[in-house]
Parts: structure tokens; sequence; C-alpha cells
């Protein structure tokens, strides 16, 4: 038996003089009633061949195989799939449009985190990753498939992603299966955490030659990794960490072909993102193969014009991190990166976390996790806790609010549930707040919250404010209230407001 959403695999064995990575093809047909998913199957060692498949309904299923070696041919078999285990939704999907949503329909939120190389690291400092991820809240990773070389990550990886030819180089037309298990095995990992995969195809940072594969090895990589995670239930593809920087190896046509050949491969057709380097160069993400915006930008402000341009979920995933290292996108401080968070989500869109202190044995998050050295992350957790506690499915910005004051970064959304709304202060810090709270005179409970002291404290009505007239461009506002009621603030700082309307 195997429970819906969990990994079935199959293992078959067969002799094989050549290459099997490039000479032989391996598929499967699983059945349920009239419907047919098709597996593509990979070769993993040791004349050993792999196909996996996530059944995503209960009921009876069958398998036969289709393949081009006649001892892994017409190999037919079945499986019983019986409920998801408890706290097991799927794979997350887009829902309303800009959100997500797992496959069960149970609302996701992606509270992210980066450590590009954190599964080429020593394993007791994974471990230790492992340990620190699951205190902290995060649903979703960030993390590379090749090693990388960049300042602050400059050692030899565990191992390499494909084996040594005879010359002593690497070979890039045989994948090193122990490498890949790795891999996946953290990935399985991640997801019995309730984490997300944000796995990365390919990156510039490279020393090796993964970023200069010839064009058909980078086709078959795409293939072969496909084969392999697409039964993982946390699986995202995202293409590349910046691939405009790639562009003289990787021409843009290129990637669009990624894109077919996962689809071709994945059969879960699971998220798929590209990220920008240049905060000009951000990608088409009209196309439809693209299933999320993947940002890098630090102007978070901008999560509607996104929207607006591309009509899908944002994600700022580099929104800069946290930390003290000298380059300027890796020191902001934990108050400014706690503020973009909320900042994107009060613009209907979402952020990423990443933490860059400076380290005498490099020992940063962003590249190889290990331990949390800052404050941002529990302020994040604490957002997080909060838009699940208020029962938010997705956050749309507040007409009249961020157009209506356009020289201000007061940014207010409505929760498409119809019963929860916030209005962030950010940097500005008034006394008394009435616009964008309930016209109307029903019953409200309205919360002032304290995003860095992470405090939720009953806020106290006043009776609404007539605005007086005030010019300011071509907007005139005043002369009538705004509100049903007003809220006396303490005129700090980085406040938010939680408006329910009660039964």
């Amino acid at each position: 038996m195997t429970h819906v959403y969990d990994v079935f695999e199959v293992r078959l064995n067969a002799a094989f003089a050549g290459n099997p990575y490039l000479e032989v093809t391996l598929h499967a047909d699983f059945s349920f009633g009239n419907r047919t998913v098709r597996v593509t199957g990979f070769y993993d060692g040791e004349d050993s061949y792999v196909l996996r498949f996530m059944p995503d309904c209960e009921g009876e299923w069958t398998y036969r195989t289709k393949s081009n070696l006649a001892a892994l041919d017409r190999i037919g078999g079945g499986l019983t799939a019986v409920p998801a285990r408890p706290d097991v939704h799927g794979p997350v999907r887009v829902r309303h449009r800009f959100h997500f949503a797992y496959a069960d329909g149970t609302t996701y939120l992606p509270f992210g985190t980066t450590c590009y190389a954190w599964t080429h690291q020593p394993i007791a400092l994974q471990e230790e990753t492992l340990a620190t991820l699951a205190k902290t809240g995060f649903n979703k990773l960030r993390m590379a498939v090749f090693p990388k070389d960049y300042p602050f990550n400059t050692n030899e990886p565990l191992q390499p992603i494909y084996l040594a030819g005879a010359d002593g180089n690497l070979d890039f037309d045989r994948p090193n299966p122990a490498a890949f298990r790795h891999f996946e095995a953290q990935i399985a990992q991640l997801g019995e955490m309730g984490l997300e995969a944000d796995v990365i195809l390919f990156h510039p940072y490279d020393r090796w030659g993964y970023a200069t594969m010839t064009a058909a090895q980078n086709r078959r990589y795409v293939a072969y990794i496909a084969a392999r995670l697409a039964a993982f239930r946390n699986v995202w593809w995202s293409l590349a960490n910046e691939y405009d920087f790639m562009l003289n190896t990787i021409p843009m046509a290129d990637w669009d072909g990624f894109c077919h050949i996962l689809e071709e491969n994945d059969p879960w057709q699971h998220l798929k993102s590209i990220h920008n380097g240049d905060p000009k160069m951000n990608f088409d993400h009209r196309k439809p193969w693209i299933s999320h915006v993947c940002i890098q930008n630090w102007d978070v402000k901008r999560m509607p014009e996104w929207r607006a341009a591309y009509g899908k979920p944002v994600i700022d995933d580099e929104p800069e991190y946290e930390g003290t290292i000298w380059p300027a996108w890796g020191n902001i401080t934990a108050e400014e990166l706690v503020h973009r968070f909320w900042l994107a989500l009060m613009r209907g869109g979402y952020a990423g976390h990443g933490e860059t202190y400076a380290d005498p044995d490099d020992l940063i998050w962003w590249a190889k996790g290990g331990k949390l050295k800052g404050e941002a992350w529990q302020r994040i957790a604490f957002l997080h806790a909060l838009l699940r506690d208020s029962g938010v499915v997705g956050l749309e910005p507040m007409s009249g609010l961020i157009d209506g004051w356009p020289w201000t970064r007061v940014s207010g959304v409505k929760d498409l549930g119809g019963r929860v709304s916030f209005i962030y202060f950010g940097e500005h810090q008034p006394n008394q707040w009435t616009t964008g709270l309930p016209t109307d005179d029903g019953r409200y409970a309205v919360d002032l919250i304290d995003t860095w002291a992470m405090t939720v404290t009953p806020a106290r009505q006043i009776p609404p404010l007539v605005q007086h007239p005030t010019r300011h461009g071509d907007a005139v506002r005043g002369g009538v209230a705004d509100a049903a009621f007003g809220i006396e603030l303490p005129g700090r700082p980085h406040l938010a407001l939680r408006i329910v309307k009660l039964a």
C-alpha cells in the first residue's frame, strides 16, 4: 500500500554494455480506470533502473513499462493507494490567480528562506541546517542542485554531481547516482518537515563545468532530474538563479525548452519559475509554462505593478539579505528585512528570507546553512503564524488605500475570505488612523500589532475623524469621515492593524 501523495517506487535490474544514461529509454503507464499517467524512468547505477510514481487519488492503480531494452520492456504490476497521511496535503498549486494552495485545497502561504549549497556541505552541517529549519516556521527552501563557487562559498562539495571520466575530468554524460540519491533524500526530509524544496536547476557560480555543459547535456540533465524528483510532492522547479548572468552559455530560447522538458517529464506539473540577477532583467513571466513570478528586487512596494504586469503570484525571493558581509545586497538590518516582508504581503505578494552575517569560517546561512544568527526570522515566523491563525486564504490589495494615497507606503489588504483585513504603517508613525477601516457600523475586533516586539493587543477605537480638505498634486481628500470609527495609535513606526469582522 502507498499513501496518496507519497512516492511509490519500481526498481528493475538489467545489464547493458553501453551508456544507459544516453542509450536506454524507460517509461511506464500508470492507470486508474480510464485515466493514464506516463512516468519517465531513470538509470540509478549498478544495472539498476527506477520508476517513481505519486498517486493523487485512492484506489487500485496498475502499471506497465515500455523500454528500448528488452529486459525492461512490458513489465507490469500494481499498487493500492490509501488515504494521505495526516498533515500531508500534496503538491502546491496556484489558486485564486495570485496565491497558492496544496492539491487538497489547504491554503499555502509561502514563507521561504535560501540555503543555496547546503546539501554540498559536510553531513554534520547539513544535520544542523535541518535542526535549525525545524524551529523557524519557514515552509520553503531555495536550494541548488549544483555546488556553488562564490565569495564566502569556495569549499569543495561533498561529492561531484557527475562521475569522473578516464581523463580525470567530470563526464557530463555520466551522472553520479550517489550524489543524486543524497540530494533527493534531503528533499524527502524537507517534505517530512513540511518544507517545499525550491530546486534551482542552473546557476552561473561555477568552477567545475556545470554552467558550461553543452546544450544537449543540459537537456538530458533537465529530463534526468525531472524523472528523479517529479514524484516528490514538495518539489518546485526553479530553472535558474540569475538566468541573465548565464546568457553567454545558455541562450534565452533554451530556458523555454527546459520548461517544455519539465512539462514532458513531470506528470504532476509542479510549480515552475525562473530568477533574475539584474533587477531590470525580469523574465517574461507571462509565458504559460511559468507558474509564478520569482523576482530579485529590493523594492517590494512594486508588488501591485508586478501583479498587473504578469497576472500571476509574485514571490520576491531576494529582497536583499539581513547580514553584515561587504556586498550591499547582504548587509541590510533585520528590521529592514522584516519591514520588506510586511510590505510585500500587504501589497498582495510574498517575500523570501536570507541571512548573510560575516563569519570567520564562512559559515553563512544563505550559502551553507547551519545556524541562524540574526533576528528577522523570529519576526517572520510571527507574521506567518499571525496570518495562519487569522485564517488567511490570500491577501488582496485594499482598493482606495494604496492607490488612493500614492505618496505614502501605508499598505492595506483584505483576505479573500472576506472576514479579515490588515493595514501596515511601515515607517509611518501616525497617532490615529481612519483610512481603510470599515465604513459601516458593523461589529469589528481591531488589534494593534507591533511587528518587531511581536505583540498583538486590542486597539483603542475612537470617534471617526472628519478629514479637512487637503490638496496633494491632483488628489483632494477630506470633508467626510473615512470610517465608522477611528483607531488611536502610539505614534511609532512598524505597526499594523488587524480588523476582523465579527459574526
